[in-house]
């Protein structure tokens, strides 16, 4: 009898556990809170929030948001014809939107500022994805660790700026991007691609980022767990 009891339990948890399951497949949060509530009682409480199972809000827009990146790179990429040529550009995707990493290589001579007149077919190219888009762009600079001590650049904070100004001002200028979407930084040394462990790794840290701002932000892990605990928190002093 003890054995029947006890499979009986197991098959109703594994159904239990199933209905969650399938319910989390449709990505239906209020569906989700639903089942739960209603198999509080299975797994050994009425309520919930006892089940120390934190609901965390899923964007229902997710495939919009994913969508609006893949867009942006797909017609940078176009643009630059990265499959057809081997430049040193990355493009990444964050909670910010995509970013197009610009080596030093391409752009500058080393410790200098003016672009290189070989830089700007490269940077024309990327314009012409550039214009077409309505989302903010911020270009920013940086460089690596080693210190820099001129008559021009007192510190990699003077050059970091200066580089991304001469980017930014000339897709301004020279295309007619529209300035009000346009930002510029410059980050120095303090937000390295890779440890400054190695020159190779130091030539990935200069660069200049071109970051397209997603309409759409990403919810950071951190973020939707904190807005999670506060929905747990409501529910509990309910």
């Amino acid at each position: 009898m003890k054995n029947r009891r006890h499979n009986a339990d197991l098959i109703t948890l594994l159904l239990g556990l199933f209905v969650i399951l399938y319910a989390m497949s449709k990505i239906d949060t209020k569906k989700y809170a639903e089942v739960v509530a209603a198999l509080g009682g299975v797994f050994g409480s009425s309520d919930a929030t006892a089940m120390k199972l934190k609901i965390v809000e899923i964007d229902r827009n997710l495939p919009d948001i994913y969508g609006e990146r893949r867009n942006i790179e797909t017609q940078i990429r176009k643009a630059l014809k990265l499959d057809e040529k081997s430049l040193p550009v990355t493009i990444t995707e964050d909670e910010r939107g995509v970013t197009v990493h610009l080596q030093e290589q391409l752009l500058f001579a080393s410790g200098r500022s003016d672009l290189k007149s070989s830089s700007l077919e490269t940077l024309d190219e990327l314009a012409q994805a550039l214009r077409k888009l309505s989302n903010d762009i911020r270009v920013e600079g940086h460089t690596d660790n080693v210190p820099i001590h001129t008559a021009e650049f007192p510190s990699n904070w003077h050059l970091s700026v200066r580089r991304a100004l001469n980017v930014g001002y000339y897709l301004i200028e020279k295309h007619g991007i529209n300035p009000e979407k346009v930002s510029v930084v410059g980050y120095s040394e303090y937000r390295p691609l890779l440890p400054n462990t190695s020159e190779e790794n130091r030539a990935r840290n200069r660069r200049v980022d071109i970051v397209v701002m997603a309409k759409t932000p990403l919810r950071s892990p951190t973020t939707m767990q904190n807005k999670s605990e506060s929905i747990n928190d409501v529910s509990q002093e309910k």
